[in-house]
């Protein structure tokens, strides 16, 4: 690895995501490589979905990170394969919990993000993360932003935001 790319890794380290800024870009799993391209240095990013809002933001912060260290680079928008929750590193999941967002399970071995029939009955308790109570419901499909449902916990009757799988 060119001592180049490894400056880049370093400075983008600890970049945080502009929509949870407990994480970094990396812990989530949006930071996917760095690279020699045809025109220098590139840096791969993936959405957590292709509609993400916060995108424009991240690729503007990539940069600035960049040029803050002194270092030329482009960034590269990548949608496929399309960003998955296994991903995230297990550090990025706590930080998550820790903030009071409840991190996402593990996806099946063998599951697709593309689903074309109904998912089976059997759901996975999400457990509060402010009090661990797995006594938990779904408020709406869709919280604070479309990666995430809105939760309540029957127990300590606190909303928190659920970070769904993909």
């Amino acid at each position: 690895m060119s001592t180049t790319i490894e400056a880049a890794w370093a400075a983008l380290e600890h970049l945080a995501d502009p929509e949870i800024p407990v994480i970094s870009l990396r812990e989530l799993g949006i930071l996917r490589e760095v690279r020699e391209g045809s025109a220098g240095l590139e840096v791969v990013i993936t959405p957590t979905y292709s509609g993400c809002p916060a995108m424009g933001q991240i690729e503007d912060d990539v940069r600035s990170t960049l040029d803050k260290a002194g270092i030329a680079a482009s960034v590269v928008t990548r949608l496929a394969p399309a960003w998955t929750t296994d991903w995230m590193s297990d550090a990025g999941k706590e930080k998550l919990r820790a903030y009071g967002i409840a991190p996402p399970h593990q996806t099946p071995a063998g599951s697709s993000v593309v689903r074309f029939i109904a998912r089976p009955a059997k759901v996975e308790a999400v457990a509060c993360p402010r009090c661990g109570s797995a006594n938990t419901v779904e408020s709406s499909r869709f919280g604070s932003t479309a990666c995430k449902a809105l939760y309540k916990c029957q127990d300590c009757q606190e909303p928190f935001d659920y970070f769904k799988p993909y």
